[in-house]
């Protein structure tokens, strides 16, 4: 077996022209090129290989051999790395973040945050992306121990004087509870009477707001690490607490929760700040998420 020759990556990419045009004159016109560079680029191509990628025997049109079509989508990986890469340099030298980590708040609504990030891949193809989603002080943490580049918080941010800070939008909170739990059923709720029972509410997994409570009323309280968690034990009727309209919208018109017209209301608008660490302003990629979140979040039904 003869020994094989790296082939060069401009006769990958006639051959992925000739595929692609259908036949060698319209792969030369597209290229530029005269038909002679690019029959001889596939002649070369071939004895590199030591393959035969296309019939041309009895038809006008080449034909790829079996061979030829198992070898396409190899080089269509090659030529789609190479274009990545270089289109990778190409961002770099303009200033543009190789990868940006990225921590938001659990209440970001969720339809807001995919249509941010699918238009982002479109936007910035090149720039690698890390996601978290945290609760309450975790997303600042992230953010302080230069884990996340941008973070999109809640409103119970210790001030920091490393942190710069920018509203950007806010989601709405409901108390809620399940039909058939004791305030739901009442007709009137009476100041202090939901303190008397059960409350669901989230706990911070980072020592940056540990120990401080958050539009919290009852001392009865079950302290949940996910949204999730307490949004299914809400509809099992296990206690109240204050969810975002957008996770229990579907909830609230079919019947399985009900808000609470508490007295005290405990919930309301819950602010989103970006957040970033003063000594590593965002650059390009992070400055259209923040403006991008922005938007998405003003159309956000509420």
């Amino acid at each position: 077996m003869p020994d094989l020759t790296s082939p060069s990556l401009d006769h990958i990419r006639v051959f992925l022209a000739v595929v692609e045009e259908g036949s060698f004159n319209r792969a030369a016109r597209k290229l530029g090129r005269a038909l002679s560079v690019v029959s001889y680029a596939i002649a070369q191509l071939e004895a590199q290989l030591d393959v035969r990628l296309f019939a041309r025997e009895g038809s006008r049109r080449p034909e790829l051999t079996e061979t030829g079509k198992a070898l396409l989508s190899e080089a269509l990986a090659i030529s789609d790395d190479v274009d990545g890469l270089l289109a990778k340099v190409r961002s770099l030298r303009q200033g543009l973040e190789a990868e940006l980590s990225l921590v938001v708040d659990v209440m970001m609504p969720g339809d807001a945050l995919a249509h941010l990030l699918r238009d982002f891949q479109v936007m910035y193809p090149s720039v690698a992306l890390r996601l978290h989603v945290e609760a309450l002080g975790a997303v600042a943490a992230l953010v302080l121990e230069g884990r996340a580049t941008l973070g999109i918080a809640g409103p119970e941010i210790i001030e920091r004087a490393e942190l710069e800070r920018e509203t950007i939008g806010s989601v709405r909170l409901v108390p809620v509870a399940a039909p058939g739990h004791p305030l739901a059923r009442m007709g009137r709720i009476r100041a202090g009477e939901a303190r008397k029972h059960l409350q669901l509410v989230l706990t911070d997994r980072s020592p940056l707001t540990a120990g401080r409570d958050f539009s919290v009323l009852s001392p009865r309280t079950w302290r949940l690490a996910d949204l999730g968690s307490k949004h299914m034990l809400l509809r099992e009727g296990l206690g109240w607490g204050s969810m975002p309209v957008h996770v229990v919208r579907d909830d609230l018109a079919s019947g399985a929760l009900v808000e609470l017209p508490l007295p005290e209301r405990p919930a309301g608008d819950y602010t989103l700040n970006a957040l970033w660490r003063r000594d590593a302003p965002p650059g390009p990629a992070a400055v259209w998420v923040l403006d991008a979140a922005r938007e998405k979040l003003a159309h956000c039904p509420q």
